[in-house]
């Protein structure tokens, strides 16, 4: 019996990975997974985490936990973006040593990267140049992340690795008309301005910058790939200061196309305007996808088609984001 602790269950992408677990458990594998909510247990508390390591002494961890937003969430929270995800990262990977726990999978960022990096941005173009501004912060505690990961390993022959996804979507996403990513708010702008028959929607920026987008499920997938690979395959194609995998579907669009996605998914017929007024962010995020491909797993779920589940269940659940 393997025991896993899942951190971060209700987020979205920790609740993939649950699902995931959850359905190889009922096809027979022997599994007892681990969960506790925020009430349950707060993950910046030092103290709580060890009580926590040590009560449940996991075989596996897997920290999907972590604070995020947007460009709009990044800007106006920069202490807390800094200070939750360090406190979190420090708190889950060393207490899970001091638990006896030597299989670990932390889930980063895109966003790790350099903002003038050479495009598809390759692993090894971390910590080469000056990050991206608007989240600096939340970059520099998902660099800590990585490091800490290498540092344990390095010291301690421990097994705790580094998943970097593109951005994500996909159900259970965060549709907060200010604190989301930009696809969930695109959805939302665009399925309200239907509803509402408005003429317009105004999108941030210019419409130019172009980003990768990768299905929750797509990620989870990916997530427990890495996990699983057997170490001897995994230290072969990476290196121990360098040993986190980019996951990302491999292609990009522009913001202005993706809203014309969305647009066509939720049935708005107006005008998509763009608002120069308001920061772009990076200019292209596209990852470099090649590393994980020769491992042998690549993105399976279309963007357009993704996008219409996405909205799908967005519908079905809607009174979970009301302003």
């Amino acid at each position: 019996m393997v025991r896993i602790y899942v951190a971060g269950h209700r987020g979205m992408v920790g609740g993939a990975i649950l699902r995931r677990l959850e359905a190889r458990k009922a096809a027979g594998e022997a599994l007892e997974l681990v969960t506790r909510t925020h009430a349950e247990l707060d993950l910046t508390d030092q103290a709580a985490v060890r009580g926590f390591m040590q009560a449940e002494r996991p075989d596996v961890v897997i920290l999907a936990a972590a604070k995020v937003g947007g460009i709009h969430a990044n800007n106006t929270y920069p202490a807390e973006f800094i200070y939750e995800n360090l406190m979190i990262e420090c708190n889950v990977i060393h207490q899970a040593f001091a638990a006896g726990v030597t299989r670990l999978l932390q889930l980063g960022s895109s966003c790790i990267y350099p903002r003038a990096v050479p495009q598809p941005m390759r692993e090894d173009a971390l910590l080469t140049g000056v990050l991206e501004p608007t989240n600096e912060p939340y970059a520099v505690a998902k660099i800590a992340g990585i490091k800490l990961c290498e540092s344990y390993n390095r010291q301690y022959g421990t097994d705790y690795r580094s998943v970097m996804p593109t951005n994500l979507y996909g159900p259970g996403d965060n549709f907060h008309p200010e604190n989301s990513h930009v696809l969930p708010a695109l959805i939302r702008r665009f399925h309200e301005a239907a509803r509402d028959g408005l003429d317009e929607v105004v999108i941030w920026g210019t419409g130019t910058p172009r980003r990768e987008f990768l299905h929750v499920d797509d990620m989870a997938a990916a997530s427990l790939f890495v996990l699983d690979l057997d170490k001897a395959t995994y230290d072969a194609n990476t290196e121990p200061m360098l040993s986190h995998i980019n996951v990302g579907c491999g292609s990009d669009v522009s913001i202005l196309e993706l809203a014309r996605m969305v647009a066509k998914v939720t049935g708005f017929a107006g005008r998509i305007v763009t608002d120069p007024t308001k920061p772009d962010g990076t200019p292209r995020k596209l990852m470099d996808v090649s590393r994980l491909a020769r491992m042998g797993w690549t993105a399976s779920i279309g963007l357009e088609d993704g996008i219409a589940e996405t909205y799908r269940w967005f519908l079905e659940n809607q009174g979970l984001f009301r302003a």
